[in-house]
């Protein structure tokens, strides 16, 4: 690889206790990176002092402090790209990380397809815990290159401005800066404009960036806080501005994109949460959410997927509705899950059921749900469980609309994996024709000591996949239904087992299983500790 031909520009705001992982993770990418630039917004804690003995110790760190608070992110890093140095450009937050070798990896394939931008994979790190999870995976498949990105629409899912590698000289030329100030949702801007300049985009599958998401820390990012009206109002306001940028751009096909991303990840992501806020929340969401999308195009709404389509035509033929935001949750869910009642019939499948004063609403077909994919349906598959002597499961699985009929369910796999580890344990039942046509019914056995790690407590979130009669399978989350209590058995050469089946915020179903005599203590303890807080 070639020396020196890299900035990265780190910006940070009172983050001393973090900022030196951030800037170590950068310096130690090798030889490829010839400085380090770190733009401090006028911290007020240790951070300056800190920097400057990270620049003391290493020449390739050069510190560009600020006179004022900017209040978001974009100006910092502006400032970054001015004081830059060299030809190519990488971004990082300085409460994440590089991944190792991840600029030699993004500079390989630039040079390789001569891209102007080059994106990697980058993945979320949930802390303490450590999960990680793939963003947007399913754009980072394989390397490829793109002469701009209209032939490649999705690539508008990724809102990201860390996960890439820049030419410099291609920011600059085109005058593609961050939104300056308080903005919020900055990257959508940044990106957006990257997007409409029509850059050779090279894609690799290599993971290039790890993203940190702390819960629980009262330091939230600002894409964590949507308990706040406020933030979904600044989500709007920057995909405004994505519009215009690509109403300007006269790319129409990704105007129509980005009204169809937003349909199907945007409004589904505060969706699945929307039960949970207050009314007056509720009600201002409702409200901003459907002004926007009003003005949408025909063909976004058309080129969504079915689920994101009823999500829609719910939002603007109905009224904010407890009942209503509760199914949408569900329908709002990845994937997407559509819970009973199922009104009106396989002819003409309806939301709700018709309402009869005439100046109520009108019916919501469910269009296109006779004809969707198998994968594409949103089963919905509740498990009872049963206090017995073993651990067993009983499944449910209404009858949606024939269409449950037709595919012809014929086994059930439950897996239960590892909420950290991502370890699998399956077991099977088969399903069996309910009275009445109304659905499926399968009994599934649980070996709860195979899901034991000794002397500690783990938690298993579970996941069902129908197998039909084309062999065609589809994995859907298991809902949470009765029977969730805390349970003592036997397992293995007689060691006690604590087993919690519970249901998630999202009602999804979930076992935490606590080992042996060290297990039980630990779940004591906690009782205790929590007795001792009230």
């Amino acid at each position: 690889m070639e020396h020196g031909v890299v900035t990265v520009v780190v910006i940070t705001y009172n983050d001393a206790g973090r900022v030196s992982e951030a800037v170590a993770s950068a310096l130690a990418q090798g030889d490829a990176v010839g400085e380090v630039v770190v733009v401090d917004d006028a911290s007020t804690d240790d951070t300056p002092r800190l920097l400057e003995r990270l620049a003391a110790a290493d020449p390739r760190v050069r510190v560009v402090r600020r006179a004022g608070n900017s209040g978001g992110c974009g100006t910092p890093r502006n400032d970054g790209v001015d004081a830059a140095r060299f030809p190519w450009l990488v971004f990082l937050d300085s409460d994440d990380v590089l991944a190792p070798k991840a600029v030699d990896a993004l500079l390989a394939v630039a040079r390789r397809h001569d891209a102007d931008v080059t994106a990697g994979l980058c993945v979320r790190r949930e802390l303490p815990g450590g999960r990680e999870i793939p963003w947007q995976q399913q754009l980072f498949t394989a390397e490829s290159v793109h002469d701009g990105v209209a032939r490649r629409p999705e690539t508008l899912w990724d809102t990201l401005s860390v996960n890439k590698l820049y030419r410099r000289e291609f920011l600059v030329s085109r005058r593609i800066r961050f939104p300056d100030g308080a903005a919020h949702y900055e990257d959508f801007v940044f990106t957006a404009r990257v997007y409409a300049a029509r850059p050779r985009l090279a894609v690799t599958p290599e993971t290039v960036y790890v993203w940190h998401v702390r819960y629980g820390t009262g330091q939230a990012s600002i894409s964590l806080r949507r308990d706040r009206i406020r933030n979904w109002q600044d989500r709007v306001s920057a995909h405004q501005q994505v519009l215009e940028i690509m109403r300007d751009s006269g790319e129409r096909d990704l105007l129509v994109a980005a009204q169809t991303k937003f349909l199907e990840f945007d409004l589904a992501v505060y969706l699945r949460e929307l039960p949970q806020r207050a009314p007056e929340y509720q009600d201002a969401w409702w409200r901003i959410s459907r002004e926007h999308v009003r003005a949408f195009e025909e063909e976004a709404v058309s080129r969504a997927t079915p689920a994101a389509r009823w999500r829609t035509a719910v939002l603007l033929g109905r009224e904010r509705q407890a009942a209503d935001l509760r199914r949408l949750a569900e329908l709002a869910a990845d994937p997407p899950r559509l819970p009973p009642p199922y009104a009106g019939d396989a002819r003409k499948p309806l939301w709700d059921e018709v309402r009869s004063a005439p100046d109520e609403a009108g019916e919501i077909v469910l269009d296109g749900l006779a004809e969707a994919p198998v994968a594409q349906l949103p089963f919905y598959v509740t498990a009872d469980v049963d206090a017995g002597r073993r651990l067993l499961l009983e499944l449910r699985l209404p009858e949606l609309y024939g269409r449950t009929t037709q595919a012809g369910p014929q086994r059930a796999t439950v897996e239960f994996r590892h909420r950290v580890t991502d370890t699998a344990h399956r077991c099977e039942g088969t399903w069996e024709t309910l009275p009445g046509g109304e659905g499926r019914r399968a009994v599934v056995a649980v070996d709860a000591a195979a899901l034991c790690e000794h002397g500690t407590i783990t938690t298993w979130d579970a996941w069902v996949t129908l197998a039909f009669r084309d062999g065609r399978p589809v994995t859907r989350p298991l809902r949470a239904g009765s029977g969730l209590r805390r349970l003592v058995r036997l397992g293995r050469r007689g060691r006690p087992l604590l087993l919690q089946p519970y249901a998630t915020n999202s009602g999804c179903l979930a076992l935490r299983v606590a080992d042996g005599v060290v297990g039980m203590r630990t779940v004591v303890a906690g009782r205790l500790a929590r007795r001792v807080r009230r």
